[in-house]
């Protein structure tokens, strides 16, 4: 019997959220899915933290991923940017957590040098790599579908290496690996 497991990756964020599937077989990836969350036409961040959780929670219904593979949000100037971001990736994040999948989270320049080579690469270096990689036909128009799918090939790439990424396979772990963030 093959190996098999599928990984989801997200790219987190407030305006668009993207996502790929792939599935491992093997020691071989296969393309699954690629799509993105618009997110802009919500006025309310708290519908868009709903929005963001309730269909994490239809893609692990749908596609029952093994893994979950989300990229940290980057430290920019912005705050505010970085709290909205934060939260983004925290409800995602919570969707995997309430069905026992593992995650592991991403720096963003780590996923780049997975897929790229180069940790400074363009979203448009990502998704030419991606294309070649998983011989997609076309690319979508917005590439933070192709950001969430690089965070799954990059922890495909790290499967079974020992990586300074941060992982955790339930409330329990995410606690323990976290005390510093419990007010007591």
């Amino acid at each position: 019997m093959a190996n098999e497991r599928i990984i989801l990756g997200i790219d987190p964020g407030t305006t668009i959220m993207g996502f790929g599937l792939i599935k491992v077989i093997n020691k071989k990836m296969e393309f699954l899915q690629l799509n993105e969350l618009q997110l802009s036409k919500y006025d309310d961040h708290y519908t868009k933290l709903r929005i963001i959780f309730e269909r994490t929670i239809e893609l692990i219904e749908t596609h029952h991923p093994d893994e979950i593979a989300i990229e940290a949000p980057f430290f920019g100037k912005n705050v505010q940017s970085m709290l909205k971001l934060g939260r983004a990736q925290g409800v995602a994040m919570a969707a995997g957590l309430s069905r026992q999948i593992p995650i592991t989270e991403y720096e963003p320049k780590k996923i780049k040098m997975a897929i790229t080579g180069n940790g400074n690469a363009s979203k448009e270096q990502v998704a030419k790599m991606l294309q070649q990689l998983l011989g997609l036909k076309e690319l979508p128009k917005n590439l933070d579908s192709t950001d969430g799918l690089a965070a799954a090939v990059c922890h495909f790439f790290n499967s079974g290496k020992v990586v300074g990424s941060k992982s955790y396979s339930g409330w329990d772990a995410f606690v323990k690996q976290n005390e510093e963030r419990i007010k007591k």
